[in-house]
């Protein structure tokens, strides 16, 4: 089907002679008598286009146009109008609608004007997938924190996105390694070349060298052509080699001397190739221990640690877990359709007490699961996966948060949560302080001294 067309007419006749010319052109054809009807068939199932005659009985063509557009603005609507009402449809235009008909309709001019329309709905909806790809690009989407390691990473960020330089990024699985890589690239000189990603894990070792190198027309077995590898095909953009410890020792050499000559040879092929491609590399384990066991080679280690941005675990920055946890509700809240408010501070108390191996994707997915699962306004304990619940259930005297290994500041601990209280309360002084169960006086003396207003 070429589209979708919403036919309304208070004449049978031509509502019947619209859809067997429309439907004959591949169009998906409806068909209403009324405004009325039309205002509710939208609401069930939108069309790409509402083709409405100007006078009807009951809702007339323009209150239809102001309610269709003011619904959606992105509404494409064809006037249908007699001669004597020719100025009515001009200032339809003017409101709104994409373009007018006069009666009787001629069927090559009714073609030629549904045919521009959806030629304007196409290009609309390519502007606004575009526009969606930017504004998904330039945001750091899951990639949020007011902790000060998460400041410290955005601060390397915002710096090294300026630059060219290899970067090296290191953080358990979960942390958001190619967000990171992602916001480099989209924020720095190369945001309108390609960014290409691969997990060096997922890949057999044979099938990897072709992937990223590409390969000659017999280089082996079903070479029935040359292929262009994601590095060539990556030219001026940046590659990100996730887990890339997870390379043979001999693929390492290989993107050893990509970084070092800027240039790489397809398999099966003779002759070099020059290539133009900022790597930024990802790692989950200790590169220096791998390098004692012979598993990584040292000159590369070097090579690729020209900038290194480590990622803390999520329990190193409990106090960013009420900001993601909103973040993802709002975000499946949205998807869902589902009316959630928000979650029950007890719940909270629950996230920010687990350990999160799994990091701020194990966060997203508990918060997916918690919102498919809850029926009210307000995420409770029950909502939350199994191991969450089970870890937070305290034996008595079990401390209400679990002190990192490594330790963390009170300082940074306490003006968080009362910056985070305060906006919760939406800068009122005795909402904040109810929020962290804190005397007024006392919550002013913080707000004041982390200069917070």
């Amino acid at each position: 089907m070429r589209g979708s067309v919403l036919v309304v007419d208070d004449e049978k006749s031509q509502r019947d002679i619209l859809k067997v010319i429309l439907e004959a052109e591949g169009y998906d054809v409806e068909c209403a008598a009324s405004g009325r009807e039309v205002l509710q068939l939208c609401r069930k199932s939108p069309f790409d286009l509402v083709l409405t005659d100007l006078r009807m009985p009951d809702v007339d063509g323009m209150a239809l146009l102001r309610e269709l557009v003011q619904e959606n603005p992105y509404n494409c609507v064809i006037i249908m109008t007699a001669h004597g009402t020719i100025d009515s449809a001009v200032e339809a235009m003017r409101q709104g609608a994409f373009d007018y008909l006069t009666k009787p309709l001629e069927t090559d001019e009714l073609l030629i004007t549904v045919g521009r329309a959806f030629e304007r709905i196409a290009l609309v909806r390519e502007n606004r997938h575009l526009h969606q790809q930017l504004k998904e690009r330039f945001s750091f989407e899951n990639l949020l924190g007011q902790h000060g390691k998460m400041q410290e990473v955005f601060r390397i960020i915002a710096k090294v996105a300026r630059t060219d330089s290899t970067v090296l990024i290191c953080g358990e699985s979960g942390t958001g390694k190619e967000l990171v890589a992602r916001a480099i690239h989209f924020n720095g000189r190369r945001r309108d070349k390609p960014f290409s990603a691969i997990s060096c894990a997922a890949i057999p070792e044979p099938l990897l060298e072709s992937e990223l190198f590409g390969y000659e027309k017999g280089a082996f077995t079903g070479a029935y052509t040359r292929r262009i590898g994601l590095i060539e095909s990556t030219a001026g953009g940046t590659l990100f080699l996730d887990e890339i410890v997870e390379m043979s020792v001999g693929m390492q050499a290989k993107i050893l001397r990509v970084l070092q000559e800027r240039e790489l040879r397809r398999v099966g092929g003779r002759e070099d190739v020059k290539v133009d491609v900022r790597i930024i590399a990802a790692t989950n384990r200790d590169l220096h221990h791998e390098m004692q066991q012979g598993r990584f080679r040292e000159d590369l280690y070097y090579r690729l640690n020209v900038v290194a941005i480590v990622l803390p675990p999520l329990r190193e920055r409990l106090t960013d877990i009420p900001l993601l946890a909103t973040h993802f509700i709002e975000k499946y809240r949205r998807e869902t359709g589902k009316p959630i408010e928000g979650i029950a501070p007890e719940a909270l108390q629950l996230l920010m007490r687990y350990a999160w191996p799994g990091n701020v994707r194990q966060l997203e997915a508990s918060i997916e699961s918690a919102i498919a699962l809850c029926d009210e306004k307000v995420i409770t304990p029950e909502h939350l996966p199994q191991e969450v619940r089970q870890a937070l259930v305290p034996a008595q005297g079990l401390p209400l948060f679990a002190l990192p290994p490594e330790g963390l500041s009170l300082r940074d601990l306490e003006r968080d949560l009362v910056r985070q209280a305060l906006a919760r309360g939406g800068g009122n002084i005795s909402q904040g302080a109810r929020l962290l169960g804190m005397p007024r006086k006392t919550f002013e003396d913080r707000v004041r001294a982390y200069h917070l207003r």
